[in-house]
Protein backbone atom coordinates (compact mmCIF):
# COMPACT_ATOMS: atom_id res chain seq x y z
CA UNK A 1 0.00 0.00 0.00
CA UNK A 2 1.34 3.43 -0.93
CA UNK A 3 1.85 6.04 1.77
CA UNK A 4 -0.83 8.73 1.82
CA UNK A 5 1.81 11.45 1.32
CA UNK A 6 3.53 9.69 -1.58
CA UNK A 7 2.83 11.88 -4.65
CA UNK A 8 3.94 9.23 -7.17
CA UNK A 9 0.85 7.86 -8.94
CA UNK A 10 2.76 4.99 -10.52
CA UNK A 11 5.64 2.70 -9.66
CA UNK A 12 5.97 -0.08 -7.08
CA UNK A 13 2.94 -0.70 -4.90
CA UNK A 14 5.11 -0.19 -1.84
CA UNK A 15 8.16 2.02 -1.35
CA UNK A 16 10.61 2.47 1.50
CA UNK A 17 10.91 0.04 4.39
CA UNK A 18 8.49 -1.63 6.76
CA UNK A 19 8.40 -1.57 10.57
CA UNK A 20 11.74 -1.99 12.33
CA UNK A 21 12.40 -5.60 13.29
CA UNK A 22 14.45 -6.64 16.30
CA UNK A 23 15.81 -4.37 19.01
CA UNK A 24 15.00 -0.77 18.20
CA UNK A 25 17.82 1.73 17.77
CA UNK A 26 18.25 4.52 20.30
CA UNK A 27 18.87 8.13 19.49
CA UNK A 28 16.93 11.37 19.35
CA UNK A 29 16.95 11.27 15.54
CA UNK A 30 14.57 8.31 15.39
CA UNK A 31 10.82 8.67 14.98
CA UNK A 32 8.93 6.16 17.13
CA UNK A 33 5.94 6.11 14.78
CA UNK A 34 8.12 5.36 11.76
CA UNK A 35 9.93 2.61 13.64
CA UNK A 36 6.59 1.06 14.50
CA UNK A 37 4.78 1.57 11.18
CA UNK A 38 7.56 1.72 8.60
CA UNK A 39 9.14 4.55 6.63
CA UNK A 40 7.65 5.01 3.15
CA UNK A 41 9.18 8.41 2.45
CA UNK A 42 11.37 9.20 -0.54
CA UNK A 43 14.58 9.59 1.45
CA UNK A 44 18.01 7.97 1.15
CA UNK A 45 18.80 5.02 3.40
CA UNK A 46 20.91 7.24 5.63
CA UNK A 47 17.70 8.87 6.90
CA UNK A 48 15.39 5.89 7.26
CA UNK A 49 13.25 6.17 10.40
CA UNK A 50 14.63 9.65 11.22
CA UNK A 51 12.34 12.52 12.14
CA UNK A 52 12.03 15.30 9.57
CA UNK A 53 13.63 17.73 12.03
CA UNK A 54 16.64 15.44 12.48
CA UNK A 55 17.06 15.08 8.73
CA UNK A 56 16.96 18.85 8.19
CA UNK A 57 19.47 19.40 11.00
CA UNK A 58 21.87 16.88 9.47
CA UNK A 59 21.48 18.41 6.02
CA UNK A 60 22.10 21.87 7.47
CA UNK A 61 25.42 20.68 8.87
CA UNK A 62 26.54 19.56 5.40
CA UNK A 63 24.93 22.00 2.95
CA UNK A 64 26.97 23.37 0.08
CA UNK A 65 27.53 27.13 -0.10
CA UNK A 66 25.78 27.65 -3.45
CA UNK A 67 22.27 29.06 -3.79
CA UNK A 68 19.68 28.91 -6.56
CA UNK A 69 17.17 31.61 -7.45
CA UNK A 70 14.27 31.68 -9.89
CA UNK A 71 11.98 34.46 -10.98
CA UNK A 72 8.29 33.67 -10.51
CA UNK A 73 6.33 36.40 -12.25
CA UNK A 74 3.91 33.97 -13.94
CA UNK A 75 3.66 31.10 -11.41
CA UNK A 76 6.38 29.06 -13.12
CA UNK A 77 5.64 25.32 -12.92
CA UNK A 78 9.37 24.52 -13.04
CA UNK A 79 10.00 25.82 -9.53
CA UNK A 80 8.99 22.60 -7.78
CA UNK A 81 11.40 20.57 -9.90
CA UNK A 82 14.18 23.09 -9.25
CA UNK A 83 13.59 22.78 -5.50
CA UNK A 84 13.80 19.00 -5.77
CA UNK A 85 17.08 19.20 -7.68
CA UNK A 86 18.47 21.76 -5.21
CA UNK A 87 17.69 19.29 -2.44
CA UNK A 88 19.47 16.50 -4.33
CA UNK A 89 22.61 18.63 -4.75
CA UNK A 90 22.30 20.04 -1.20
CA UNK A 91 22.03 23.74 -2.03
CA UNK A 92 22.16 26.22 0.82
CA UNK A 93 18.89 27.90 -0.14
CA UNK A 94 16.43 28.29 -2.99
CA UNK A 95 15.24 31.86 -3.55
CA UNK A 96 11.94 32.64 -5.28
CA UNK A 97 11.60 36.17 -6.61
CA UNK A 98 8.18 37.66 -7.34
CA UNK A 99 4.96 35.83 -6.56
CA UNK A 100 5.08 34.09 -3.19
CA UNK A 101 2.82 31.24 -4.27
CA UNK A 102 4.33 28.50 -6.40
CA UNK A 103 3.34 25.03 -7.56
CA UNK A 104 4.84 22.55 -5.09
CA UNK A 105 3.85 19.40 -6.92
CA UNK A 106 7.14 19.04 -8.74
CA UNK A 107 9.06 19.32 -5.47
CA UNK A 108 7.88 15.83 -4.46
CA UNK A 109 7.79 16.87 -0.78
CA UNK A 110 11.49 17.87 -0.84
CA UNK A 111 10.55 21.44 0.09
CA UNK A 112 10.14 20.10 3.64
CA UNK A 113 13.89 19.46 3.72
CA UNK A 114 15.12 22.38 1.60
CA UNK A 115 15.27 26.00 2.77
CA UNK A 116 13.15 28.14 0.43
CA UNK A 117 13.20 31.92 0.82
CA UNK A 118 10.93 34.47 -0.87
CA UNK A 119 11.94 37.93 -2.14
CA UNK A 120 9.45 40.41 -3.53
CA UNK A 121 11.90 41.94 -6.00
CA UNK A 122 15.27 41.31 -7.62
CA UNK A 123 16.91 44.16 -5.64
CA UNK A 124 15.71 42.45 -2.44
CA UNK A 125 17.41 39.22 -3.53
CA UNK A 126 20.59 41.04 -4.53
CA UNK A 127 20.78 42.87 -1.20
CA UNK A 128 20.22 39.66 0.76
CA UNK A 129 23.04 37.89 -1.09
CA UNK A 130 25.40 40.86 -0.95
CA UNK A 131 25.12 40.98 2.85
CA UNK A 132 26.27 37.35 2.94
CA UNK A 133 29.09 37.68 0.42
CA UNK A 134 27.32 35.57 -2.20
CA UNK A 135 27.86 36.47 -5.85
CA UNK A 136 24.88 36.53 -8.23
CA UNK A 137 25.27 34.98 -11.69
CA UNK A 138 22.56 34.56 -14.31
CA UNK A 139 22.02 31.44 -16.41
CA UNK A 140 20.35 32.23 -19.74
CA UNK A 141 21.16 31.89 -23.43
CA UNK A 142 21.17 35.63 -24.01
CA UNK A 143 23.27 37.38 -26.65
CA UNK A 144 26.66 38.04 -25.09
CA UNK A 145 26.36 35.29 -22.46
CA UNK A 146 29.60 33.44 -21.84
CA UNK A 147 29.68 29.61 -21.90
CA UNK A 148 29.01 27.97 -18.55
CA UNK A 149 31.27 25.10 -19.59
CA UNK A 150 34.38 27.31 -19.38
CA UNK A 151 33.41 29.19 -16.20
CA UNK A 152 35.22 28.62 -12.92
CA UNK A 153 32.21 28.94 -10.63
CA UNK A 154 32.71 30.73 -7.31
CA UNK A 155 32.03 28.59 -4.24
CA UNK A 156 29.73 31.19 -2.71
CA UNK A 157 27.40 31.84 -5.60
CA UNK A 158 23.73 32.14 -6.42
CA UNK A 159 22.64 30.92 -9.85
CA UNK A 160 19.50 32.72 -10.97
CA UNK A 161 17.09 31.49 -13.65
CA UNK A 162 14.23 33.22 -15.42
CA UNK A 163 10.79 32.08 -16.46
CA UNK A 164 10.29 29.35 -19.03
CA UNK A 165 10.15 31.26 -22.32
CA UNK A 166 10.97 34.88 -21.48
CA UNK A 167 14.08 34.00 -19.48
CA UNK A 168 15.75 36.43 -17.10
CA UNK A 169 14.13 39.83 -16.73
CA UNK A 170 16.09 42.97 -17.59
CA UNK A 171 16.18 43.79 -13.87
CA UNK A 172 17.72 40.41 -13.05
CA UNK A 173 20.31 40.73 -15.82
CA UNK A 174 21.32 44.13 -14.48
CA UNK A 175 21.74 42.73 -10.95
CA UNK A 176 23.98 39.85 -12.07
CA UNK A 177 27.76 40.06 -12.34
CA UNK A 178 27.42 38.21 -15.62
CA UNK A 179 25.22 35.81 -17.54
CA UNK A 180 26.24 32.37 -18.75
CA UNK A 181 24.70 30.00 -21.27
CA UNK A 182 24.59 26.22 -21.56
CA UNK A 183 25.97 24.86 -24.83
CA UNK A 184 23.26 23.57 -27.20
CA UNK A 185 23.75 21.88 -30.55
CA UNK A 186 20.24 21.09 -31.81
CA UNK A 187 17.43 23.07 -33.40
CA UNK A 188 15.55 24.20 -30.28
CA UNK A 189 16.10 27.76 -29.08
CA UNK A 190 16.21 26.80 -25.40
CA UNK A 191 16.04 23.92 -22.95
CA UNK A 192 13.59 23.51 -20.09
CA UNK A 193 14.31 25.85 -17.18
CA UNK A 194 14.43 23.05 -14.61
CA UNK A 195 16.80 21.07 -16.85
CA UNK A 196 19.05 24.12 -17.17
CA UNK A 197 19.04 24.52 -13.40
CA UNK A 198 20.05 20.89 -12.92
CA UNK A 199 22.94 21.25 -15.38
CA UNK A 200 24.17 24.43 -13.69
CA UNK A 201 23.95 22.94 -10.19
CA UNK A 202 25.79 19.82 -11.30
CA UNK A 203 28.50 22.04 -12.80
CA UNK A 204 29.02 23.52 -9.33
CA UNK A 205 29.13 20.02 -7.82
CA UNK A 206 31.73 18.89 -10.36
CA UNK A 207 33.95 21.85 -9.48
CA UNK A 208 33.54 22.11 -5.72
CA UNK A 209 31.77 19.19 -3.99
CA UNK A 210 33.75 16.76 -1.86
CA UNK A 211 33.06 13.29 -3.28
CA UNK A 212 35.53 11.49 -1.01
CA UNK A 213 32.85 10.39 1.49
CA UNK A 214 30.65 7.78 -0.24
CA UNK A 215 28.16 8.06 2.63
CA UNK A 216 27.22 11.49 1.34
CA UNK A 217 26.79 10.40 -2.27
CA UNK A 218 23.61 8.69 -3.46
CA UNK A 219 23.79 6.77 -6.70
CA UNK A 220 21.03 4.91 -8.56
Amino acid sequence: MRASYDPMPHGPAEVGVGPWTGERPTGRQYDERLLAEGDRRNVVDRYRYWTMEAIVADLDARRHPFHVAVENWQHDFNIGTIVRTANAFLAREVHIVGNRRWNRRGAMVTDRYQHVRHHATVPDLAAHLRERGVRLLGIDNLPGSEPLETLALPRDVCLVFGQEGPGLSAEARAACEGTFSIAQFGSTRSINASAAAAIAMHTWVCQHADLSDPGDVTRP
